[in-house]
């Protein structure tokens, strides 16, 4: 008799039929090519030795020589500026180091120059700061400027450089209300071979032309089309054009707002995009010039918001384009949605570049809050047309296009040492034949938005359909769920979503991390237990809908010293569902955690111990488990190291067809181990920073093995997800 989960699979594609046309593959540029990363550039690479290489880096804004073989980028935490040799882009190389006298904000290549705007103000009301011009050889400071305020964005054109004085706000001042002065405005300085030359320095004023607090403007971006600049006032909501040679204000107009449907503005542990804002002000932040007619803005926001997309506006100030919701259902499409940004700015897109590549004008928007870039054809200014996203590191924010070499540059801000995280890198893409490697993972959309899920965490295949599997979320999300994945074509495809109920409500307080198929067409989940959060170790038997029939707890005899980073992936053989338990207890040896066996038929536990690899840093466990029959089992080992330090990334067979549990941890006997594969070089592929953690593993029912990463709900993450088809394996 058909189980009613396998009744479902026509839904599963006609779902994914619709995410073929919401999500496009890279279409012709150059034919058949697509953006993929080729390298990632951790800038503590570039920390001179007296510096300590455990300290706080930043690459913020990021710019590139005139022959596109070295970037230069801005790190605010250090003082300083960086040089990346990219002769071979894909082995990018630490090339230079350049003190300065304060916070870069921005830089600017002009000839054989790099123009740093330099933020040395002593507070809020005693602004300063220099332009300061840097060989790009030599990495000599050749000319300083006094500034007279503080410089946020800077840009260059033939013979001169505009840099926006900012002058920003004190966001603990009066709630951070503007008006608060000084006021900022738009500095023009001339160049004499890219040398800025200081006596020619002259200020636009910018002052009365917003609605919002006219007597402060805030100057945030800057962008030039030869003569026209085009310069954002992101807290007084608005936009100024600017003639260069005669410093008028030729055109200026309020940035307006959009009303939204459809997103997602409450932040309570579930993506749900269900909601309508009206007038939400656009405030935006970077800019640049689409053509001499038309430029486009990311629309980050500040205080009162921002309205989660981008827009191109004619010089006149019309609203020839924008995004709505389109870049918010995006990032959800993708895994990469900020639920915790939710009620503040979704996925906060604040970069933008724009570079011809063949006959293509392209669009590139990045994502700060959801790891993303965006990028779009712009051949119709009133249509642009989605081409492809690509993942970045955490923060994404500077972004450079070096189309001569089919190039394009997403520096990531963020550095997250302290937790452990990825650091602060510049992450490098070229235009090559083939398909876009990412996503590797997308949902389909069901009732006019994508399927919502983040934080995978266990996984486990159907056992007749061959691209049939089945993953599930952990505790980021508050409402567990169970995802049916279409894995016959990459990316694969989640094309239903199945809540996890009992009495017709979600079951609170489940972190699920494994889930198995059951004989009789339902599902076993393991659910890891927190004692700080009165959550038990369970194993949970649903129907094929994810209806609870049965939650089952550990017994007494193999909790004891039971502590946090429990149960981790479960897996069916015969009538034993079997557990693996992530890190040691209490009543464990050390270096020794347990896997565990329910009998369905008798209801009895018992446990075998399991031996950890020792750790090169941090700690390593246990992530999943998967019955191979004949009593045979696959274990996922992993440290908790990311990037350079990721070292164990394992995939072990156990075999206990000879072994007979204990029924406490006591008499749980020792098992031996065999290595099947080191999983670290299929990580190393995505040519990112090495991801943590490896949470799902399964065989289809072809013999073709996959494994997924946990992407932490994009908390303290990029949000990348990779869903990985491995070779087979031996074993």
């Amino acid at each position: 008799m058909t189980s009613p989960l396998w009744r479902i699979a026509t839904l599963g594609v006609a779902l994914a039929a619709t995410t073929a046309l919401a999500a496009p593959a890279f279409a012709d540029m150059h034919s058949g090519m697509a953006f993929n990363r080729i390298a990632t550039f951790p800038v503590l690479a570039n920390l001179p030795a007296e510096r300590d290489a455990e300290g706080e880096t930043v690459a913020e804004i990021i710019a590139a020589s005139e022959d596109g073989m070295t970037l230069i980028y801005t790190d605010s935490e250090q003082e300083a500026l960086g040089f990346i040799d990219i002769t071979s882009p894909a082995s990018p190389i630490a090339s230079g180091f350049v003190e300065l006298p304060g916070e870069p904000t921005s830089v600017a290549v002009s000839g054989d120059i790099a123009l740093v705007a330099v933020n040395e103000s002593e507070d809020y009301v005693n602004v300063a700061g220099d332009l300061i011009a840097v060989d790009i050889a030599s990495q000599e400071i050749v000319a300083t400027c006094a500034l007279g305020g503080q410089p946020d964005s800077i840009a260059t054109g033939e013979g001169f450089v505009a840099v926006a004085i900012e002058n920003e706000r004190d966001e603990d001042l009066n709630d951070g209300v503007i008006p608060q002065l000084p006021a900022g405005n738009l500095t023009l300085v001339d160049l004499d071979g890219g040398v800025p030359v200081c006596d020619s320095l002259r200020a636009v004023d910018l002052t009365g032309l917003a609605d919002v607090a006219p007597s402060d403007p805030e100057p945030e971006f800057v962008a030039i089309h030869d003569d026209q600049i085009v310069v954002t006032l992101q807290e007084n909501n608005h936009l100024a054009v600017v003639d260069r040679t005669t410093g008028d204000v030729t055109a200026h107009f309020s940035a307006g707002n959009v009303d939204l449907t459809m997103i997602d503005t409450e932040e309570e542990g579930v993506i749900r995009p269900v909601e309508t804002v009206q007038g939400l002000v656009r405030e935006p932040d970077a800019v640049k010039w689409l053509d001499e007619t038309h430029f486009v803005t990311a629309n980050e926001g500040d205080y009162e918001g921002g309205s989660r997309g981008f827009s191109i506006f004619s010089t006149s100030g019309g609203v020839v384009y924008d995004s709505g919701n389109t870049l918010e259902h995006l990032a959800i499409r993708l895994g990469h949605y900020p639920e915790e940004r939710s009620g503040n700015k979704g996925a906060e897109p604040e970069g933008i570049e724009v570079a011809m590549f063949g006959d293509h004008p392209m669009i590139f928007v990045g994502l700060e809050r959801s790891g993303l870039v965006a990028v779009y054809d712009a051949s119709d200014p009133a249509a642009p047309e989605f081409r492809q996203a690509l993942p970045t590191g955490v923060g994404p924010e500077g972004l450079v296009a070096i189309p001569q070499r089919d190039l394009f540059v997403v520096a990531n801000e963020t550095d997250l040492i302290e937790d452990n995280g990825a650091r602060a890198s510049v992450m490098i893409y070229r235009l090559e034949d083939g398909g876009p490697a990412y996503p590797t993972i997308q949902s389909a959309d069901d009732m006019g938005a994508p399927i919502a899920f983040a934080a995978l965490s266990g996984l486990a295949a159907h056992p007749d359909e061959a691209t049939t599997l089945f993953a599930v979320s952990d505790s980021f999300l508050t409402e567990a769920a169970i995802y049916r994945v279409d894995a016959s074509a990459m990316p694969a495809t989640i094309t239903d979503r199945m809540v996890i109920s009992q009495d017709g409500s979600p079951v609170e307080n489940l972190d699920l991390e494994g889930v198995a198929v059951a004989a009789d067409g339902g599902f076993w989940l393991a659910s890891e237990g927190h004692p700080d959060r009165d959550r038990p170790n369970q194993i949970i038997k649903t129907d094929a809908m994810g209806n609870v029939e049965e939650m089952i707890a550990l017994p007494e005899e193999l909790i004891g010293g039971w502590a946090r980073f429990g149960l981790e992936g479960v897996t069916v053989d015969g009538d034993m569902v079997w557990v693996a338990q992530q890190r040691s207890w209490g009543d464990d040896d050390t270096g020794q955690v347990k896997l565990m066996g329910y009998d369905t038929a008798s209801g009895a536990w018992s446990a075998v111990s399991y031996p950890l690899d020792t750790p090169e840093r941090g700690w390593v466990g246990l992530s999943e488990i998967t019955a191979l029959g004949d009593g045979r089992f696959m274990i996922v080992e992993r440290d908790n190291q990311i990037g350079g330090n990721a070292a164990v990334k394992r995939l072990y067979v156990v075999d206990l067809s000879g072994v007979t549990p204990g029924m406490s941890a006591m008499d749980a006997p020792l098992v031996e181990k065999v290595l099947v594969r080191d999983l670290l070089a299929d990580l190393e592929e995505a040519n990112g920073y090495v991801l943590d953690k490896i949470e799902g593993f399964t065989i289809a029912a072809d013999g073709t093995p996959y494994i997924i990463t946990d992407n932490d709900g994009v908390d303290d993450h990029s949000g990348e997800t990779q869903f990985i088809r491995l070779n087979q394996l031996s074993f």
